[in-house]
């Protein structure tokens, strides 16, 4: 029998046929040499608009092409020096931490308040920051959580970020999937364009994983030391993804509105279920398309995932460790589904 999978995170739907179309087009040009490390200057131009849109002071010289992935990797390279501190939401997608690690750096986790949206506990992230802070990993609307955070969740980090004098290293690979409420850049917050390299892609919101193509929006001395890290090991990115990924962003995006409006009835009907099981706690994610519940069994989250594979064929996300949420969710345990993969949940 097969395992029914949550655990995969990336949109089940295919990538829109104008992009491949595009792509297959630069193929068919010769499109297969190297491109210029910082990425091809149309596409540059073009995300460096949607920040203007939003009051930045960007141009293309603002923009690096990379993988996202890749990206939160080069900043904290080019930022991070040998036992500074990075903060990190806890919980947090997997690769953060070792991120942190292999730039030398001590990964410092602020637990998250379930009850507002998944922000971080004002007090903890207080007693964290120090003269050691160098970064904190913001990561909204949020993977493995589904919080969209608000203004005053992001003025809070904006002040200390500002008073403390450190960077903020902004995931918004989900920004365009949200259901209630809206996505906030916290660059645009006063103080924050200068200390903020903000992160995206198209992986989730174009559904375009396997493309590995995104970008860097940043300060341009930062863009300069994140390139510095690029040109020796990626180099670049082929120039006929990012043809394709041009015409993501300047084609039609009624694809998009679909695909989010389809993840949103989703969400409805796992949340549905989910509070319909005894013991069950999951309060609705605004965003992203995963789903952090809570269950009132003294069972680790990893145990419960695996007896779910064994008993059930359902293959779910292990949680966090025991005891850490007690004091303000009233449920130890936390346990992770991704509800991106359609015939799984219709």
């Amino acid at each position: 029998m097969d395992v029914l999978s949550f655990t995969i995170g990336e949109p089940d739907f295919p990538t829109p046929p104008h992009v491949v179309e595009a792509a297959i087009e630069a193929l068919r040009e010769g499109k297969t040499k190297y491109a210029p490390s910082r990425g091809i200057l149309p596409l540059r131009e073009a995300i460096s608009r949607l920040y203007q849109e939003r009051g930045l002071d960007f141009t293309e010289k603002n923009i690096l092409i990379t993988t996202a992935k890749f990206a939160l990797y080069a900043a904290l390279q080019s930022l991070v020096d040998p036992g500074e501190e990075v903060i990190l939401p806890d919980p947090c997608w997997v690769s953060y931490e070792p991120m942190v690690m292999m730039a030398s750096g001590r990964a410092v986790k602020v637990r998250l308040d379930p009850l507002e949206e998944f922000s971080f506990l004002p007090e903890k992230l207080k007693e964290a920051v120090n003269s050691r802070t160098r970064i904190l990993i913001l990561n909204t609307p949020a993977n493995p959580t589904g919080g969209v955070l608000r203004r005053e969740h992001l003025k809070l980090i904006a002040d200390l970020a500002v008073d403390h004098d450190f960077y903020v290293v902004a995931d918004e690979t989900y920004e365009k999937i949200v259901y209630e409420g809206e996505h906030i850049s916290i660059a645009t917050l006063p103080g924050m364009e200068e200390r903020t390299i903000t992160v995206s892609s198209f992986s989730k919101s174009y559904s375009m994983p396997g493309w590995r193509v995104g970008w860097v929006a940043a300060p341009e001395e930062h863009i300069n030391d994140i390139l510095r890290v690029q040109q020796h090991t990626l180099t670049c990115l082929p120039p006929f993804v990012q043809a394709g990924a041009l015409a993501a962003l300047e084609g039609p995006q009624d694809y998009l509105n679909e695909m989010v409006k389809a993840f949103r009835r989703r969400r409805d009907k796992v949340v549905e279920g989910l509070n319909n099981m005894p013991g069950v706690t999951l309060r609705p994610p605004h965003g992203t398309f995963y789903a952090f519940f809570h269950y009132d069994q003294p069972v680790p989250s990893m145990d419960l995932t695996e007896t779910l594979i064994e008993k059930a064929r359902v293959a779910l996300t292990p949680g966090i460790p025991p005891g850490q949420w007690e004091d303000r969710y009233k449920a130890p345990l936390g346990g992770g589904i991704y509800y991106s993969v359609s015939n799984k949940v219709h």
